[in-house]
């Protein structure tokens, strides 16, 4: 039977399937997605930073920008996948028809998020990440106010000098 399975699983075509919780388990948090924008922000501002010591880079210099480039992309685009990802799964699975007629803005606000994450990943532009913080953050608000908890800003303590939602 094994063998049987075994040949079978080989021409038979797979699919991966990923998912927050379809249960619904009740367990929803807007913080992820602020924390990946801040990431994003991070990632962008060393990328802007990041210069050769010399007007001419010797050859081992420049691999050595090549390859934090390299990691510094790496990173701001799987944390703009993870905003997306975050942000999708608050949009499917949490928000309802009630918090969309309460807060008009809302679905405006989460597409206009995904959109920045998309050009943040396309882009090296600082003002683009921070507008999506911005919109991640407003999210955010929303979030806590169809909880009926009060969304308050709090210091983020992160590099970027910015801001998180959390609530009281």
């Amino acid at each position: 039977m094994k063998i049987a399975y075994r040949l079978l699983s080989r021409f038979l075509p797979t699919n991966i399937a990923l998912a927050h919780c379809d249960i619904p388990c009740g367990i929803y948090d807007p913080h992820g997605a602020q924390m990946a924008a801040h990431t994003v922000l991070r990632m962008t501002n060393m990328l802007d930073e990041l210069k050769p010591s010399r007007e001419e880079p010797e050859f081992e210099e420049r691999k050595k920008i090549i390859s934090q480039i390299s990691r510094l992309t790496r990173v701001k685009e799987k944390h703009g996948e993870m905003i997306e990802e975050e942000l999708g799964t608050l949009e499917n699975d949490y928000f309802k028809k009630e918090h969309y007629k309460k807060f008009p803005e809302l679905k405006k606000l989460i597409e206009e998020a995904v959109e920045l994450s998309i050009k943040t990943r396309q882009n090296i532009d600082a003002k683009a990440c921070e507008e999506m913080l911005k919109k991640t953050m407003q999210i955010a608000e929303i979030f806590y106010k169809t909880k009926d908890l009060e969304p308050v800003r709090i210091s983020s303590g992160y590099p970027t000098q910015g801001q998180i939602v959390s609530h009281k």
